[in-house]
């Protein structure tokens, strides 16, 4: 029940706003999982979600920057299996010191990555190169924890080629589903997934994320922004407590 409602609540959030992972990941590991199984659990029942937002996106695929897509899905598909694998020798007591730093950056991405962007956008100007390292850190952000990676994507790519918010939903939409598939090799590769709790949560996101893109045609932008904050921040604290107390 919990592990179908989180992934409802997940799927939910990635179709309004992003930060899926701070609703399934702590779910899981209320249920009893480690922390590492937890986050390989949740990247897998959220992954149909990530491939149908890339597919329903499809139509407004082009270049980032001088680079074409399907560069930066090679990048990102690399980048991803060396993340993923990297939180396979993650021992559990090191990804639970971790987690919170990472919950913290995931919120710092979602609450200041557009005007972060904006204001850096102004000041610094960085070629192909960087475009490619950029690509590839969060190819293997994504692969190993994820969190917030798509307001990152969004931001990074409006520094480095310029390009507007929504100019920029389908490419990173197709980057985040390349990074989840990635990961859900070598996640299930490794045995990592526990799928008496990913089945329950895979069907709930599929149910959420069809709700959450009905409710985004009719909340308010501040509305869904509020909501995303309040709960990803409340997750971190969570996080940072269990970890250091």
């Amino acid at each position: 029940m919990l592990a179908g409602a989180a992934g409802f609540a997940g799927g939910a959030m990635n179709a309004l706003a992003g930060g899926g992972t701070f609703a399934t990941m702590p779910a899981l590991i209320a249920l009893g999982l480690p922390s590492p199984i937890a986050n390989a659990t949740s990247n897998v029942a959220l992954q149909p979600g990530a491939l149908a937002a890339a597919w329903g996106f499809r139509k407004g695929l082009e270049p980032v920057g001088p680079l074409p897509v399907g560069t930066l899905a090679g990048i990102t598909f690399v980048a991803a299996l060396g993340g993923s694998a990297l939180l396979v020798l993650t021992p559990t007591p090191v990804f639970d010191r971790i987690i919170p730093w990472l919950l913290l950056i995931a919120f710092i991405a979602i609450a200041l990555g557009k005007r972060a962007s904006d204001w850096l956008g102004k000041r610094v100007t960085i070629g192909t190169p960087a475009l490619v390292v950029v690509q590839a850190l969060l190819g293997a952000y994504g692969g190993y924890f994820g969190g917030g990676v798509g307001i990152m994507t969004t931001a990074a790519y409006g520094l480095l080629a310029g390009m507007a918010p929504h100019r920029v939903m389908a490419s990173r939409t197709l980057m985040l589903g390349v990074a989840n598939t990635a990961a859900a090799i070598v996640f299930i590769g490794f045995g990592m997934v526990r799928w008496a709790l990913c089945l329950p949560m895979l069907a709930g996101a599929i149910v959420g994320g069809w709700t959450g893109a009905k409710l985004g045609n009719r909340l308010p932008p501040t509305a869904i922004r509020g909501w995303t904050l309040a709960l990803t921040a409340a997750t971190t604290i969570a996080f940072f407590v269990r970890a250091y107390r």
